[in-house]
């Protein structure tokens, strides 16, 4: 029969020490973990007035591949962040 409590014994560490090195582990582990970003997503309109465009500009940007849209129904959305990587940098 295995014993479901174990008992550990700690010599010549102070419970301050092992508070220490308890939080140090705990920050080690979340170094390694990036934080979840909720999705954002917006309308046609709302993404056309981000852009200071019409709505039929999003709609032609859709169709070409330029911005990603999500569908649920017959409502069109999209992610911020999809909108806001499809921006690219111009050269000077």
């Amino acid at each position: 029969m295995v014993d479901s409590q174990q008992t550990i014994q700690f010599i010549q560490v102070t419970p301050e020490q092992l508070q220490n090195a308890i939080i140090e582990g705990v920050k080690q582990q979340l170094k390694h973990l990036k934080p979840i970003e909720p999705n954002e997503f917006l309308s046609r309109s709302e993404v056309a007035k981000m852009l200071g465009v019409n709505e039929s500009t999003i709609h032609n940007w859709r169709v070409r591949g330029v911005i990603s849209a999500y569908q649920i129904g017959g409502r069109v959305f999209f992610k911020r962040k999809d909108v806001e990587n499809a921006m690219v940098k111009l050269k000077n």
